[in-house]
């Protein structure tokens, strides 16, 4: 089984709605998945209803709680498919240390299964410190870890003195350990953008949305093509 674990030092750059995402595209193709917030301060991935999300609170007074890890570990071994884990910005550094220093990867690829992490990339005000954020995953996660990761242009083109991320030096270093490039969609903020922020806003997955007789055709159209698009680009990464 597939453990993906969605991690970025910076908050509020998406990392719930990748989470979101994976799931959504999970049972779309009709498999079985396991959804856990472990989020501390915004358990944005348990507000989606629809996705039945377990919470996992890891983290207390800004040291690793014990007891709820060892859980975790055990929910981890006892699972019969994937498992999608979203992590908070507050809790990337204490978890990550305590993954790294406990070789957590070691144990859960000893238990058969394959620890994936998805992390994020955004332009604006925020890519220096997602970049920043990528580097240091990929300089301190072990080698049986495997990366992928999401370009979200929300806040703007990811680019850096005329060159895109894939040129990029923090890309180019660690290119052998990234297995897959995701890249969301820009949207028109008049339309496409307008019904995928109400969506979010709302914490409704795609299908909730396109079923709803509440919103305009057109808008539910709109968030069709949008889903189908995304879901593209995660069929074409392979690895998930």
């Amino acid at each position: 089984m597939k453990i993906h674990l969605v991690l970025q030092g910076k908050g509020g750059v998406g990392k719930s709605l990748i989470a979101s995402l994976l799931a959504q595209y999970k049972r779309e193709q009709q498999e079985k998945v396991a959804c856990i917030d472990t989020d501390p301060v915004n358990a944005t991935f348990a507000s989606y209803k629809a996705l039945n999300v377990e919470t996992f609170k890891i983290i207390e007074n800004d040291e690793i709680n014990i007891r709820s890890f060892d859980a975790l570990i055990e929910r981890i071994a006892n699972t019969d498919c994937d498992i999608i884990i979203d992590n908070g910005a507050s809790s990337f550094v204490p978890l990550s240390s305590y993954i790294i220093q406990n070789g957590i990867a070691d144990i859960i690829q000893e238990l058969g299964h394959e620890l994936i992490i998805h992390t994020v990339i955004t332009g604006g005000q925020a890519q220096a410190d997602t970049l920043h954020g990528f580097v240091s995953l990929v300089d301190q996660y072990p080698k049986n870890c495997k990366f992928v990761v999401w370009l979200n242009p929300y806040w703007g083109v990811i680019e850096a003195e005329g060159k895109q991320f894939e040129d990029m030096r923090a890309y180019v270093v660690n290119k052998n350990k990234v297995s897959a490039v995701i890249a969301l969609p820009i949207l028109k903020k008049e339309t496409f953008g307008r019904d995928f922020e109400d969506m979010l806003r709302d914490k409704k997955t795609f299908d909730e949305s396109i079923e709803d007789s509440s919103l305009m055709l057109m808008n539910r159209q709109r968030l069709k093509m949008l889903k189908n698009d995304i879901f593209k680009s995660i069929t074409a990464a392979s690895i998930i």
